[in-house]
């Protein structure tokens, strides 16, 4: 374990805070109009699942726990699991739904994930950063409205509704962000 300032949190760390392990979901600094920043942190309970929302003051410390990263290959879902392959020896390891959030729909299959485990026990799940998926359904384009200045909802192949430049039409392939769910590209 070591000690870290709060304001060095990152989604996907792991803390232990008043005695239990938390993975850091998202992290948000704040700044009032008067005194000194704050972070905002939510987070979940490794052993329970349970979110909480915490906020130190910028210069407060944490304890972070040393995790180890494995990456896994994603097979399929099984109930409240996922069930996930080692690719080196073929080992299938179950995984809690709840450990990706609001990410999940986001998974694919055969995607290769990364996994930080704290004494062979997953803690928390990475996703590669972006993935291509279809749009299914998308507003016609409105005559006037510019690329720069308005955006559309879209519904993605996942079933996620995603908001995406006019230009866009129903069929195509785009990039988003699995962080946030965001259009980041045309597919290539």
């Amino acid at each position: 374990m070591a000690k870290m300032q709060a304001n060095q949190m990152r989604a996907g760390m792991v803390i232990e805070f008043e005695g239990a392990r938390y993975t850091i979901l998202k992290q948000n600094i704040m700044i009032p109009g008067k005194g000194a920043a704050v972070i905002q942190v939510e987070m979940r309970n490794v052993k329970s699942g349970a979110k909480k929302d915490q906020r130190w003051r910028t210069a407060d410390t944490v304890e972070r726990l040393t995790t180890e990263d494995k990456e896994f290959t994603y097979s399929y879902e099984d109930g409240e699991n996922l069930v996930l392959m080692d690719p080196a020896t073929f080992e299938q390891t179950m995984v809690p739904k709840d450990i990706l959030g609001d990410r999940l729909p986001f998974l694919q299959e055969n995607m290769t994930v990364n996994v930080k485990l704290i004494e062979g026990e997953p803690v928390s799940m990475d996703l590669p950063e972006t993935i291509v998926l279809e749009v299914i359904e998308a507003d016609p384009v409105v005559k006037g409205q510019t690329a720069s200045s308005s955006y559309k909802p879209a519904v993605m192949s996942n079933g996620v509704k995603v908001m995406v430049p006019p230009f866009i039409t129903a069929g195509e392939k785009i990039v988003v962000k699995t962080a946030d769910g965001t259009y980041y590209e045309r597919a290539k």
